[in-house]
């Protein structure tokens, strides 16, 4: 951002926003939002907590497995749709109905159909990642040079080899694409599946500082919560960029 010819950081705006808040809780206007100074130091203590850390293992391993199960349906699925045209046809409408649709209302259907617990939200982290990533992967693979598919097959290229070596990788910002909005909808599916259907983890940990009122623990949950997706996705965008120069080449 540049104002009067000067660069300021992005994070200024981080900063003024807390000053913000910081004035918000010291003028004691609403009981809701304690002092940003004061969240910081929840957070602080809350971090090495025994309480803490096992919320984050089971959320941590629930985002895990329901990404993983996403992108190894949601990747070659993008790539047969893109490719089979029959496939695009019977599945395409659907992806794109999902695409749009508030999945945050078919969690409560799953409590009744796969019960309370961990899995649920493994499925929940899925059903959230899993139709974006096919969408891009589709909308990927479909832009790939119909040329360099024709000369790979000249010299002599295997049907995996025209896969691995030319459609994915052409394929590979999209993919990457996807693979970012999958994981940052992966992360509402956790803390939604956590405090819909299955109190374990951080939707337990939502709960109880919400049910007793510790506003600054509560706060310092969402501010580490929005940082975890945060990071996660400038890694992913950072791995867009370094990939690039197939877009460009394509």
């Amino acid at each position: 951002m540049t104002l009067l010819g000067t660069r300021i950081p992005a994070s200024l705006s981080l900063m003024l926003w807390f000053i913000v808040w910081e004035l918000v809780g010291r003028a004691k206007l609403s009981t809701i939002f304690p002092p940003f100074s004061q969240v910081v130091v929840a957070g602080i203590t809350v971090l090495p907590s025994e309480k803490f850390l096992r919320a984050v293992e089971i959320s941590l391993r629930s985002f895990a497995i329901g990404m993983a199960l996403a992108l190894l349906i949601g990747i070659p699925t993008g790539v047969l749709m893109a490719r089979v045209e029959s496939v695009g046809r019977v599945f395409g409408t659907w992806v794109n109905i999902f695409v749009s649709a508030p999945i945050s209302a078919l969690v409560p259907i799953l409590m009744g159909v796969i019960g309370i617990g961990e899995g649920t939200v493994v499925v929940t982290v899925f059903l959230f990642a899993v139709f974006v990533i096919i969408l891009d992967v589709q909308v990927g693979t479909k832009k790939a040079d119909r040329s360099l598919v024709e000369m790979a097959r000249s010299f002599g290229a295997q049907r995996y080899q025209i896969y691995t070596k030319v459609l994915i990788l052409s394929a590979l910002p999209e993919i990457l694409a996807g693979v970012r909005l999958g994981a940052i909808r992966g992360v509402k599916g956790v803390v939604i599946g956590q405090l819909l259907i299955s109190i374990i983890g951080i939707g337990e940990l939502f709960e109880l500082y919400s049910k007793h009122f510790l506003m600054e623990e509560f706060w310092a949950l969402v501010i580490l919560v929005f940082a975890f997706a945060f990071l996660m996705s400038e890694a992913i965008a950072f791995l867009e960029r370094r990939v690039e120069y197939y877009a460009s080449a394509r």
